[in-house]
């Protein structure tokens, strides 16, 4: 072996060390930046860099191994070796592959983030607890822990909460009944909204000067036997809506009960045509 191969095992070396190196560096710091903006660990995509790193360590020994006249014939078995080994991982670990994929595009295009309030496919609510590079870890209201394959998640459509700002408009229905008193009743309503603590004034600053109410009644429904009136409430945030809803849902049905305003349901009449009376 004379002094041209050691050039050549050593450029490779050199390369291979720097590739690794510049490419390890500059993806680190990606992927730092990148989870500061959606509030995930960086270390939970460490495995993208040292595989990376592995990929292109291997490829400079099968190199060496190549320009090596004794490990030629070695090399050209590692190549094929590899065609076929990676043929089998890669159909093996498919959905491995797409779960890690689909948390790199997580990663880059931030659909959510640590602490966002999503729902899934209109299934799955709850708060992004986790995100990995194979599943994110949603906490559901129930406090249960959902563990979603990101890969699902890639396909799904997604409701976030919390993708631009936190406020949200929550539409809160009371069914009356046809003889109840439909402009007592939105009365009633309107004045739990705006008395309770937790209601967002999300009006400008020329709707306040025009006198346009904090919030809106309106008849959005006839129904088989009820009235249907829907309150236009803002709120805070997801949690601030919730606890607007219920604490409305209690307090106007008080309010209802004093006024005598009928919160309707359905009445059925079973009438038994087979009925006999039985004399002794």
């Amino acid at each position: 072996m004379d002094w041209q191969y050691w050039l050549q095992v050593a450029i490779i070396i050199v390369a291979v060390y720097l590739s690794s190196f510049i490419i390890r560096k500059f993806l680190g710091l990606f992927i730092k930046r990148k989870s500061l903006k959606v509030n995930v660990d960086p270390t939970n995509f460490s495995f993208l860099k040292n595989s990376i790193s592995f990929l292109i360590y291997t490829a400079g020994l099968i190199a060496i191994f190549y320009i090596t006249p004794s490990l030629k014939t070695v090399s050209k078995a590692l190549f094929a070796g590899a065609g076929v080994l990676a043929a089998i991982i890669g159909f093996a670990s498919q959905k491995a592959f797409s779960n890690i994929i689909s948390g790199i595009f997580i990663l880059i295009f931030r659909p959510f983030r640590v602490n966002d309030v999503i729902e899934i496919n209109g299934i799955d609510k709850g708060i992004v607890e986790e995100i990995t590079l194979r599943h994110t870890i949603i906490r559901n209201y129930e406090n249960r822990r959902i563990i979603i394959p990101n890969s699902i998640i890639s396909e799904a459509t997604i409701i976030n909460s919390n993708i631009i700002e936190e406020k949200i408009k929550k539409f809160v229905e009371f069914d009356i009944s046809y003889e109840s008193d439909i402009e007592l009743a939105k009365k009633i309503i309107y004045e739990e909204a705006v008395n309770h603590p937790l209601i967002y004034d999300n009006r400008s600053e020329e709707d306040k000067k025009v006198n346009k109410p904090m919030a809106l009644t309106r008849v959005i429904r006839l129904g088989e036997y009820s009235v249907t009136i829907r309150a236009y409430i803002w709120a805070k945030n997801n949690d601030d809506a919730f606890v607007l809803n219920c604490d409305m849902n209690e307090s106007v049905k008080k309010r209802f009960d004093q006024v005598g305003i009928e919160i309707p349901y359905p009445h059925r009449t079973i009438v038994n045509k087979h009925s006999k009376q039985i004399t002794q």
